[in-house]
């Protein structure tokens, strides 16, 4: 799973809320200076930190719950659709708990005292009251529409969903930024590693060892079969051009890669006797998608090196199926006590590090070792892009 924040988002987050909550607390202080007051009123500062737990609650939802089904996921309609609804829920809270409006209070004595002392109704007050409420209306003592607050949202309730809005949105282009600046430093990271990955392998291919074995039972080859010798050598240029111009690609075609692998196992058959039994199952038809070249080679480097005991009987096998989403890579071989403890290591290691930075939580990686066969299963989403979009 992706990691939801870093220390550096954080700490932003941790500074903002610690200025909401002092802020308070130093506009009680400026303001008992300039009144020259001495009493500092802790209810109101708790009225408003109340509110501002409340803040602190939705933007913690928010930041751990919904900004990541945007921002990680991708899941923009389901983001919007229940971000709206957290601002709407908030904004009926708050005219649910919004405290009543104060009600206006006339100077004159209570109604009953006013009917004990009203005047004749042909006295000039009694007159002057009655052309007041013809032209005027009621007064505000008499309205009793005028003692209830607004049904429907206020201003402090439109003031403060605005408010919420806008802390959403702050927390949101906060982590987008973040995300952005972590996936900067990913493709860096995955295209040094590409890098290291294929100088790595470029070392192990052209090294004097390799073509010197590979050279040897081609020559031995030429008296025995010339047609075979012509055949591997061929196959020996396919696979040396193929780790110098395709290796360099972002993604090749899954036949290329699929061809570069067999031509690797073609010319290992040639150091081994009947005692290695190489068992190669690969698709005829192959869909039409990418993958990023040299993926599988380490796993079957691995089991040539790892897995052949020339003392004792082995085998080699490796299958590739295919569907219309995905691919399933299996290559297993046998275990030998000369090689218990070295299968995998650091080039395992390696590979997985390929494998996050490439499909992050995307792919599956399964190793299964007992004590006479060591297997590795890997799965991986296929890709529509051609190779020329990516190269």
């Amino acid at each position: 799973m992706k990691r939801i924040g870093g220390k550096k988002e954080n700490l932003v987050y941790l500074l903002l809320w610690i200025v909401l909550f002092v802020m308070p607390v130093f506009s009680m202080v400026i303001h008992n200076r300039q009144e020259g007051m001495a009493i500092f009123d802790w209810a109101e500062i708790f009225a408003v930190w109340k509110v501002n737990v409340v803040f602190l609650a939705i933007f913690l939802f928010h930041n751990f719950i919904l900004a990541p089904l945007l921002v990680y996921r991708r899941r923009s309609w389901l983001y919007f659709s229940a971000t709206a609804c957290l601002v709407f829920l908030f904004i009926m809270w708050r005219c649910v708990t919004r405290p009543p409006m104060p009600r206006h209070h006339d100077n004159r004595p209570p109604r009953t005292e006013q009917m004990r002392q009203a005047p004749d109704a042909g006295s000039s007050d009694f007159r002057s009251e009655e052309r007041f409420r013809k032209q005027h209306g009621p007064r505000r003592s008499d309205d009793p529409h005028r003692k209830r607050p607004p049904v429907i949202f206020g201003q402090e309730d439109v003031m403060s969903g605005l408010f919420i809005v806008l802390l959403l949105g702050m927390n949101l282009g906060v982590k987008l930024y973040f995300k952005s600046e972590e996936d900067r430093r990913e493709f860096a990271e995955l295209k040094h590693h590409s890098l290291e990955h294929q100088l790595e392998y470029l070392r192990y291919q052209i090294n004097p060892h390799f073509l010197m074995n590979t050279l040897n039972n081609i020559h031995a080859l030429v008296d025995i079969d010339p047609e075979r010798s012509k055949t591997t050598i061929v196959e020996l240029s396919k696979l040396m051009r193929y780790v110098l111009y395709e290796g360099a690609k972002d993604v090749v075609p899954l036949s290329r890669e699929v061809d570069f692998v067999q031509n690797y196992i073609t010319l290992m058959r040639l150091r081994y006797t009947d005692k290695v039994s190489i068992d190669v199952s690969l698709p005829e038809s192959l869909p039409d998608r990418n993958i990023p070249p040299l993926l599988f080679i380490s796993f079957v480097e691995n089991a040539f090196k790892h897995g052949v005991s020339y003392s004792s009987r082995s085998f080699i096998r490796v299958t590739l199926h295919c569907t219309a989403d995905d691919l399933t890579f299996t290559c297993r071989n046998s275990k030998h006590p000369d090689h218990a403890n070295e299968q995998g290591g650091v080039g395992l290691e390696n590979v997985r590090r390929r494998l996050d930075l490439l499909y992050g939580d995307d792919y599956r990686l399964d190793i299964a070792e007992t004590g006479e066969e060591y297997g590795v299963t890997l799965v991986l989403p296929l890709k529509t892009e051609t190779a020329d979009d990516k190269s």
